[in-house]
């Protein structure tokens, strides 16, 4: 069931691209038609969706507007700093990586406090 779930987000994210991709090439056509006209254009639309993705489609788009004045704000999880960690072992600093985990007090990435990942992805970032 869970690749299922799974499928299911993907085709709601492509959905929403292709939504988007609908909105760039009408703005094209248009010649470069302002973006208040595109917004109240494609709002209508959206409203007539049903379901998860329709909801999902406009929580995304009132994110990113946030995430481009604040960056800061998004806190970081345990993937994203497990994939720039693991990309860093896989480059040739594994042992580098294990002083970095050791430093902050764990042998494992799991046993980290969530408050420290900024830090130790700021260290791992000069390896």
């Amino acid at each position: 069931m869970g690749k299922v779930k799974l499928l299911l987000d993907v085709i709601g994210d492509l959905r929403s691209l292709a939504d988007s991709l609908q909105a760039v090439a009408d703005a094209v056509a248009d010649g470069g038609a302002a973006d208040t006209e595109l917004t109240t254009t494609k709002e209508p639309e959206k409203a007539g969706k049903t379901g998860k993705a329709a909801g999902r489609n406009t929580a995304k788009k009132e994110e990113k507007p946030a995430a481009k004045q604040e960056p800061e704000e998004k806190p970081l999880t345990l993937e994203e700093v497990r994939a720039v960690l693991a990309e860093k072992s896989r480059a040739g600093h594994t042992a580098e990586v294990k002083a970095l985990l050791n430093k902050h007090g764990a042998d494992k990435l799991s046993e980290i406090d969530p408050a420290e990942y900024a830090a130790l992805l700021a260290e791992a970032e000069v390896l």
